[in-house]
């Protein structure tokens, strides 16, 4: 089966992100900032050989989507496993809240929610599809840091223990190879 070249961009800023909360599978809005940088997803993306755009079916996830790819011609498809880690009952905590609880919610799910092992579990069912569903193509992907650490523990191998160590930083995207 031939690889699919998967383009890896998180959702915009949220206003929940600029206010510092963790929104888990609460929708979320795009604030003034993240409708801009949608607006440069776009711009970025849309000459770039993409195929098809997935995309979690969070509200801040795909409102980055609409902007970034209405009338491109480009088709996004909406998969809910590609949402971040359900945080159950603390969906909207306060961001070190989340900090603080990220090591031990590795494989202790979080109360009336999932475990980060379980949400990339999850992700990695989508993306052990993309090269059957788009064989040597290239896709982008739209989701939050549970997508991003799936990406990382299936293409590159990395361990979740490490990627939960690691502070997060925002780029431009990120590239992998999923061979099926």
């Amino acid at each position: 089966m031939e690889p699919v070249e998967v383009v890896f961009e998180t959702h915009s800023t949220s206003e929940d992100n600029e206010r510092g909360i963790a929104t888990g599978w609460n929708g979320g809005r795009l604030s003034k900032t993240g409708r801009d940088q949608a607006a440069r997803l776009g711009e970025r993306r849309r000459n770039d050989g993409i195929d098809a755009v997935h995309c979690s079916d969070l509200e801040r996830a795909l409102e980055t989507a609409e902007i970034a790819f209405s009338d491109s011609g480009i088709p996004v498809l909406l998969d809910w496993r590609l949402r971040e880690c359900n945080y159950g009952a603390m969906n909207g905590m306060p961001r070190e809240e989340l900090e603080a609880e990220r090591l031990r919610r590795l494989d202790e799910p979080f109360p009336e929610g999932e475990s980060w092992r379980e949400a990339v579990a999850r992700v990695i069912g989508f993306l052990d599809e993309l090269p059957a569903r788009h064989p040597g193509g290239r896709v982008l992907v739209i989701g939050h840091v549970a997508t991003r650490w799936a990406l990382e523990h299936r293409a590159l191998g990395h361990s979740l223990e490490e990627l939960a160590a690691t502070p997060f930083v925002w780029q431009e995207g990120w590239e992998y190879t999923l061979v099926g």
